[in-house]
């Protein structure tokens, strides 16, 4: 199995690590509005990446600029979509529908760019969902932060949620067709090009001056951030979608390790049997992913094979 963790795996593994350090300085800062903290976060990745770009002497703003353009607004608004989810629903809820995100990416990749889905897979990624919901199912309660929701409004917002997740799809495969034809740190530039102006807009409308040791809670979620996007772009560059998006879900485990350590959230039964389905899911995807690419390497070009 440890064969089978190439470069583009070990990236996103990496990335799913950043960001999950990221969701932990934003519950951190659960007392600053949600556009705010992106607009802090999109100042520092902005800098980062344009500082870094021009360092390596590559033009910031790339040439293909409708992939950029589509790659950049589709992730920010998916981003907006998502902080929405969480501030009006139930977190257990909202994290559940941005997971559809990996299903997403993996079946408009069989139009967009071309990546079919074996059948096999398919089971996978159900497998890997199932244990999702297990794991928000068992998980410990989470005391909303304000009145409840209208059961209509409730629903509004899961709209919003899974209109996230699909976004986010889009995000995702706009950044497998850019492979080979922008820097990685391109790609990563546009994100926070689009998401900053957007960010801005909402903070008109409610701000709040960070106090204290916000500050450093803010510097280090930009620092996961830009680091997360780095790494993930590359892998969804390096990997076939439908391998590498699955392994968004692992991101899980590292969000329960750190509330476990930081916030004292403790699990039952029930998500400990779900974290075990999405790990198998995850693995064999990779696995069978892997088995079936180096067999189908392995064989003469379709106009070599004889009956």
């Amino acid at each position: 199995m440890l064969k089978d963790i190439t470069p583009g795996i070990r990236l996103m593994l990496l990335s799913t690590l950043l960001f999950a350090g990221m969701n932990a300085c934003v519950k951190q800062l659960h007392h600053l509005p949600a556009l705010e903290i992106i607009f802090f976060r999109s100042i520092f990745s902005i800098v980062a990446s344009y500082v870094a770009l021009r360092r390596l002497g590559v033009a910031p703003f790339g040439n293909n600029y409708r992939l950029l353009i589509s790659r950049g607004s589709t992730g920010a608004v998916a981003l907006v979509c998502y902080f929405l989810a969480i501030q009006h629903l139930p977190l257990a809820t909202a994290v559940t529908a941005q997971y559809l995100a990996p299903i997403f990416t993996a079946v408009m990749g069989i139009w967009l760019v071309r990546e079919p889905v074996r059948s096999w897979q398919w089971v996978f990624f159900a497998l890997s969902f199932g244990g999702v919901v297990l794991v928000q199912q068992g998980g410990p309660a989470t005391p909303s932060a304000g009145p409840a929701e209208p059961a209509d409004l409730g629903l509004v917002y899961l709209g919003i949620g899974v209109l996230g997740a699909l976004l986010s799809g889009l995000s995702y495969n706009a950044i497998r067709k850019l492979r080979g034809r922008e820097h990685p740190l391109v790609i990563v530039f546009y994100f926070p090009l689009i998401s900053l102006p957007l960010a801005a807009l909402g903070c008109l409308f409610h701000w709040q001056t960070p106090q204290g040791m916000d500050w450093l809670w803010l510097l280090v979620c930009g620092a996961f951030t830009q680091g997360a996007q780095v790494a993930m772009t590359r892998a969804y560059q390096l990997e076939r979608l439908s391998r590498v998006a699955p392994l968004n879900y692992l991101g899980m485990f590292y969000a329960l390790g750190l509330g476990y350590v930081f916030f004292g959230e403790n699990f039952g039964p029930v998500a400990y049997a779900g974290m075990a389905m999405v790990l198998l899911g995850v693995g064999l995807n990779a696995w069978y992913t892997s088995h079936v690419d180096a067999r189908s390497a392995s064989l003469p070009p379709a106009e070599e094979v004889v009956a």
